[in-house]
């Protein structure tokens, strides 16, 4: 059902410094920016051997309490049919955090996420970029 790490989310109250942060840690710029590279909202790495995803969202459009205590990420997993594992999720006692939300545009990127039994945040999304790095590793 879990296919494989998605997208990594982190939230900041001021994104243009997170992004101006992590392009230093990383090596490397962040290739997308929304609304703006001046002014973004959202902005998106793509690294590593499996080119994963780190997205730094305005703290904002969080869907739980960002703030005044360090806070961990919310890891998105990919699935195949977000509908059903969000469903099964809850079947087996996960309560929703945030419910399924479009991102992008028509783009295909859908994400919700889950507080498990134990209070974990677990994201589960629809993600196209998964499937096609999955595609080319199958040849």
């Amino acid at each position: 059902m879990l296919r494989g790490l998605a997208t990594v989310s982190f939230y900041a109250t001021d994104v243009k410094a997170a992004r101006d942060w992590y392009e230093e840690l990383l090596g490397i710029e962040a290739y997308y920016a929304v609304p703006s590279a001046e002014a973004p909202a959202y902005v998106e790495f793509r690294f590593g051997d499996f080119q994963c995803e780190l997205g730094i969202i305005d703290a904002k459009y969080a869907g739980h309490q960002v703030g005044g205590a360090p806070a961990g990420a919310i890891i998105h997993w990919h699935v195949d049919d977000l509908e059903a594992t969000l469903a099964r999720m809850v079947e087996l006692g996960a309560t929703v955090n945030e419910g399924i939300v479009e991102r992008g545009n028509n783009t295909g990127f859908r994400t919700a996420s889950l507080v498990d039994p134990f209070g974990n945040l677990i994201g589960i999304m629809n993600n196209p970029h998964y499937l096609q790095i999955l595609q080319e590793l199958q040849g």
